[in-house]
């Protein structure tokens, strides 16, 4: 079994890359869910860059085939791999808090806003349930692990110090933004879906005894079959879930590809 060559401190370029990989490590922690949180203290996280730091200059090290240059290009190229392999899972989660938003606001329920722990803003009560039922999931399923045996696991792909096409790895995250709002659209269908259909019927009942009061039915309505539909839609989300690792790899692999020229 072949082992990593040792890591000399004082070989020429050790310097820039133990930097270069700190960036790396930087752009994962800056947006990657939980990590990023700001309830986490920033002691924390610096603590956290320095430790996943030490421990990725051996891995890289073995995939390096030059010794690689400290530049801006090099750090803001290093920064947005571990950027993108950040994103695919917070892309996940947004997805899921985006699904609980639009639940809300066909329900009735987007004025019932409260305080989100994790990123400390004011979110609807669903998409919080919705945020934090993908949080749990995904840290059950070893989110966290997976994405920190990316960020080693990308060294071999892209070595550190490499050229990248930056241009083109930024349109390509761009263009993940439509899977955000395509994945959060599926998970709310079955209940935006069964909220149509009770609209309908009570729009067809109005017609059929104009003496009833549709407005007094309608909100109580709306609330019990959305919430109803949620429950039972919430094991199929759930499943979505526990196959997470195909849409991350998907959505990480594509855009790495791209900054590598590929």
């Amino acid at each position: 079994m072949l082992q990593a060559p040792p890591f000399d401190l004082f070989a020429p370029g050790a310097g820039s890359l133990i930097a270069l990989c700190g960036a790396r490590v930087s752009g994962l922690l800056l947006v990657a869910p939980v990590f990023s949180a700001r309830m986490v203290p920033p002691m924390v996280k610096a603590g956290l860059i320095v430790l996943l730091t030490v421990l990725m200059v051996p891995v890289a090290t073995a995939h390096l085939p030059v010794a690689p240059e400290l530049t801006p290009a090099t750090v803001l190229g290093e920064t947005l791999v571990g950027f993108v392999i950040g994103l695919g899972a917070a892309l996940l989660v947004g997805a899921a808090e985006a699904a609980g938003e639009l639940m809300a606001i066909q329900i009735g329920l987007s004025g019932a806003s409260i305080m989100d722990p994790v990123n400390q803003h004011q979110v609807p009560a669903l998409g919080q349930f919705m945020q934090l039922t993908a949080i749990a999931l995904l840290l059950g399923l070893d989110l966290h692990l997976v994405m920190l045996d990316a960020v080693a696991a990308s060294t071999r792909l892209l070595p550190i110090g490499m050229e990248m096409d930056l241009a083109g790895g930024a349109r390509a995250m761009v263009g993940l933004g439509s899977t955000l709002f395509l994945l959060g659209l599926r998970f709310a269908a079955p209940v935006v879906a069964s909220v149509l259909i009770a609209n309908v019927a009570l729009a067809v009942l109005s017609r059929a005894a104009p003496q009833l009061n549709v407005l007094s039915v309608a909100f109580p309505l709306q609330i019990g079959v959305g919430l109803f539909a949620l429950a039972a839609s919430i094991p199929l989300i759930a499943t979505f879930f526990t196959n997470w690792s195909t849409p991350y790899d998907d959505m990480v692999g594509r855009v790495l590809r791209v900054l590598g020229g590929g």
